[in-house]
């Protein structure tokens, strides 16, 4: 893997990608943003049409819901990392395919590599299974809530927002995941929120 100096290179690196089928019908590559030494990185799994349109990250109704959790937890968008598997939004927001994380998964790797975060967050099963590189990790409910391992960084799968918009009963459980990431970053920040 190479060793990247700043996530400019990284997004320099991608170019206007032309790697998959996404290519095709994205308007904007959607890289990610927030503070480059993050405490914390959310990952999703791919843009949604507002994200495609603006090419900022978590900007639609979901987002819009994400940036409460993160309020929540005392911080602010701008110190955290957002950014999702895949950097192009596939039709319709449908799942992305294997060979589209695969062209793009690479991105996602070198990102958190560069960053360095305390701590991840995987909103839904196909962040999760890229990030562990776990295509048959099965639905979120059977790993949320408990830490996992990413190259040494402690990983938490949870809920993603768009699910917790159609599903509001399960904003609990995802704010117990959430505790523990807080708890979790107070052990490797001391003095931080």
């Amino acid at each position: 893997m190479p060793s990247d100096a700043t996530l400019d290179v990284i997004r320099a690196d991608l170019g206007d990608c032309q790697r998959c089928k996404l290519a095709a019908c994205r308007t904007n590559i959607v890289f990610g943003e927030g503070a480059a030494q993050a405490p914390v990185v959310f990952v999703g799994e791919g843009p949604g049409a507002e994200e495609d349109a603006t090419g900022r990250p978590f900007v639609g109704r979901a987002g819009q819901l994400l940036d409460k959790i993160i309020a929540a937890m005392g911080l602010r968008r701008e110190e955290v990392y957002i950014c999702n598997v895949v950097k192009c939004r596939p039709p319709e927001n449908r799942t992305p395919e294997p060979d589209e994380v695969a062209a793009c998964v690479g991105f996602l790797h070198r990102q958190l590599a560069v960053i360095r975060p305390h701590v991840i967050v995987a909103l839904g099963a196909s962040a999760a299974s890229a990030l562990l590189g776990d295509p048959k990790l099965g639905g979120i409910s059977k790993i949320r809530g408990r830490f996992q391992d990413y190259r040494g960084i402690p990983l938490m799968p949870t809920f993603h927002p768009a699910y917790l918009l159609r599903a509001p009963d399960k904003k609990r459980e995802v704010w117990e995941d959430i505790k523990q990431v807080m708890a979790l970053l107070r052990e490797r920040q001391p003095g931080a929120h």
